[in-house]
């Protein structure tokens, strides 16, 4: 069983598969530039990652025009896209167990908190968590390693006690320039390429293999 009293945990990939709401969301903002894109599994690279870079990667936007189509993603997303969203199976099983455990829980997400605490709540999930920890709406604190360096210095908690469960790269970076342990889950967002080249400290393919890692039994 995994010793670490404070877990971090990713929200989109990890926690929920957002695919319908942040594609759509993309889709929606991309129309506005006369780009159309039918197939929304073309649009899965921008689940995880914060959203300007992945306008600035996937499309080659400036940072005027990515600041714009995040504007644009926002007007879909704040009512609509939010809600397009499901919980992992086997997630709430994995907080609850985690919570009998007497552990801390906390999310760290690229997602701004204001979308991230509405996600939460929405799925009831909010009950398990001490706290949820995500980026600013004018696109400052989006870098998983500043949340999680933020979330380091509110609860002063020592570094071998905290790790980091995330579906993308950015994830097992950040707990790597933190200095605190990882792990990649496969069944997200990142391929098993992705995860397995950022090297995180721990590997699992499913939920039940999450909750196998930290099971007493």
């Amino acid at each position: 069983m995994l010793k670490y009293q404070t877990i971090l945990l990713d929200l989109d990939g990890t926690l929920t598969d957002p695919k319908l709401g942040i594609t759509k969301s993309v889709q929606y903002a991309l129309r506005n530039f006369d780009i159309h894109v039918e197939n929304l599994d073309e649009l899965v690279p921008f689940i995880g990652p914060p959203l300007a870079n992945s306008f600035i990667e996937v499309y080659h936007f400036d940072a005027d025009q990515a600041k714009q189509a995040v504007d644009y993603y926002r007007e879909y997303f704040k009512d609509t896209g939010i809600y397009e969203n499901d919980v992992y199976p086997g997630i709430r099983d994995l907080l609850t167990m985690l919570r009998e455990q007497g552990r801390r829980l906390i999310v760290a997400t690229s997602k701004p908190t204001v979308f991230a605490k509405r996600v939460i709540a929405h799925f009831e999930l909010d009950k398990y968590f001490d706290d949820v920890c995500g980026s600013n709406l004018d696109g400052t604190m989006s870098d998983k390693a500043e949340i999680i360096q933020s979330i380091l210095d509110r609860y002063q908690v020592e570094k071998d006690q905290v790790i980091m469960i995330g579906d993308r790269k950015h994830d097992i970076i950040g707990a790597h320039k933190n200095d605190i342990a990882s792990i990649g889950v496969e069944y997200g967002y990142g391929s098993n390429e992705e995860i397995a080249q950022v090297e995180p400290t721990f590997i699992t393919k499913t939920v039940h293999d999450l909750i196998q890692l930290f099971s007493h039994e």
